[in-house]
């Protein structure tokens, strides 16, 4: 029976290659790429051409052609076309959804993004749009049969008058919207990257750059790095809480109306008002925000080729541990001990594919008690990370109702968007009342204290944006603002010789970014090194004198 189907479907579906050509740059200029035809339409309301925005499906339906006309190599069109439309189909769920641009950044996140977190997309909203605008038009071309001229010269010349066409067509739009498309183009260069399939030129260009370019010399930094003994002779424990998908205005001790840290109120933590990231993706902001670079400076090649604060801080003799529950280290961790959560299990914290964040402190407390040594330790959370928020917390812990509790989150009203996602930041208050529990227990040993920053914001739904990667040029502070939390006690701030009140006023009326958290990490806990900024160091200024 799908047989005779398929073999009718085929019999139907005989054409030209140039008629296919034509066929599949209609269905990518009107259909796949209608973000940014409808993105023209919107900006072009101040331009006095009321034709210009019509112009922008026919100069992509032009430029399709030619493009398409150089992949129409035989045997290889049909897969080539499949891939393309399969993926585009994707890139335009996203893009539709939560307004995702696949620059070169965004298919690092990507490529950088482990299965688990990949099934947070999956549901059923995003299955049946694949199949609509993927799946099914990918069955089509591939029932397609070609016709071919009766000689090479014939079906190169048809192809040749066919580009020839459209490269004609390109040229009668820019000799009479030339000026519009400058003047919109200069002003909004974002629109480039919302064109789909960019998403298969920039997937080149993040490969060439990740593992086809020639790998820097590596530099090792803090090799003069020595730690200054605490005055009442016990080694240091310091936990640094890394932060996932926290936005910091949504965190009550930053202003917001909502008790988002109810377990900390009363804990004594110092909340840094004015905080940016490094970047709005995992990805980069992590081995961003650990390096020495400034996010204006920063190169992801040279961070790769170079020691970061975590090595410095271990090469002045402090024993070091990255306990993950995020999908990996993105490289800061490679020359430290590393656990990995593995979220395959199944038990109170765990669900088989992701785990909650307080599976961490089994082995955070192994950790800290297999000897007397001066101890780091980086606690890499999932926090906030969406779309699956729900996910992030138990059933108890649901402060906020009605939650949005479904990965379409599309789907939601912002009020249930709103409340899963500060159920999130409830939870994260919470381990870090945890956090610091467990180092009161250890404060007769240890001079202990504790830090938290998050690596990027997150976007709920607001100026039609969702989840984060937005890049930063044109980001909302809503991925860009951070939460910065320190949690020091008057005996770690005296061992230290920390001005605690310079602290606050520095949190209260300083803007600060991820940019200072190398060289604030090192002063914090007491280490010399020539490769340390006075300047970006937070508690430099706020040094007691002896």
């Amino acid at each position: 029976m799908f047989r005779t189907v398929m073999d009718k479907l085929t019999a139907c579906m005989q054409m030209k290659v140039t008629t296919f050509i034509m066929l599949m740059a209609a269905y990518f200029s009107l259909v796949l790429n209608q973000p940014v035809v409808n993105e023209i339409f919107t900006l072009s309301t101040n331009v006095p051409d009321v034709w210009f925005p019509y112009t922008a499906p026919l100069l992509l339906f032009f430029a399709f052609i030619i493009i398409f006309s150089c992949l129409a190599v035989p045997y290889l069109i049909k897969p080539i076309m499949i891939i393309l439309t399969l993926t585009s189909a994707g890139a335009l769920f996203s893009a539709n959804t939560y307004h995702v641009l696949f620059d070169t950044d965004m298919m690092e996140n990507i490529f950088e993004t482990n299965t688990s977190e990949v099934s947070f997309y999956i549901n059923a909203s995003s299955l049946m749009f694949l199949f609509l605008y993927g799946v099914i038009p990918s069955i089509l071309i591939a029932c397609v049969n070609f016709n071919y001229r009766d000689s090479w010269v014939k079906e190169f010349t048809s192809r040749l008058i066919l580009v020839l066409v459209s490269v004609t067509g390109i040229a009668l739009i820019a000799l009479t919207s030339y000026k519009d498309y400058a003047s919109v183009g200069r002003n909004n260069h974002y629109l480039n990257r919302m064109i789909i399939p960019a998403h298969v030129y920039n997937t080149y260009k993040y490969i060439n750059k990740t593992y086809l370019t020639t790998p820097l010399e590596y530099i090792e930094l803090g090799q003069d790095a020595t730690l200054v003994p605490a005055p009442n002779g016990k080694p240091t424990l310091l936990i640094f809480v890394l932060g996932e998908t926290a936005r910091g205005m949504n965190f009550h001790q930053n202003g917001y109306a909502r008790e988002t840290n109810p377990y900390t109120k009363d804990l004594g933590l110092v909340s840094f008002q004015d905080v940016s990231s490094c970047g709005t993706y995992t990805a980069l902001s992590v081995p961003c925000m650990f390096s020495n670079m400034t996010r204006q400076q920063y190169n992801k090649k040279r961070a790769n080729a170079q020691d970061n604060v975590v090595d410095v801080i271990a090469r002045s003799g402090v024993e070091t541990l990255w306990i993950d529950n995020d999908g990996g280290d993105k490289g800061v961790a490679k020359h430290t001990q590393l656990i990995k959560i593995d979220g395959s299990k199944q038990n109170k914290n765990c669900n088989g594919s992701t785990c909650y964040d307080t599976e961490m402190f089994a082995e955070a407390q192994r950790f800290i008690d297999k000897d007397d040594a001066n101890k780091f330790l980086v606690l890499h959370s999932i926090g906030s990370h969406g779309p699956t928020y729900w996910q992030r917390y138990p059933d108890q812990n649901a402060t906020f109702t009605p939650a949005c509790n479904r990965s379409d989150i599309e789907n939601c009203s912002d009020k249930e968007i709103t409340n899963v996602y500060d159920n999130t930041l409830v939870y994260t208050d919470f381990i870090l009342s945890k956090a610091i529990e467990m180092l009161k227990e250890y404060s007769e040993q240890y001079n202990v204290a504790m830090i938290y920053v998050s690596d990027h914001g997150e976007s709920l739904g607001e100026n039609g944006l969702y989840l984060h990667g937005t890049p930063y040029a044109i980001a909302p502070k809503e991925q860009t603002t951070v939460p910065w939390l320190m949690w020091l006690p008057k005996q770690y701030a005296q061992q230290k010789q920390i001005d605690l009140t310079c602290i606050e006023q520095k949190a209260q009326h300083q803007a600060i970014s991820h940019d200072n958290l190398f060289h604030t990490l090192l002063g914090l806990y007491g280490i010399n090194s020539a490769d340390k900024n006075q300047s970006l160091d937070l508690t430099a200024s706020c040094k007691i004198s002896a």
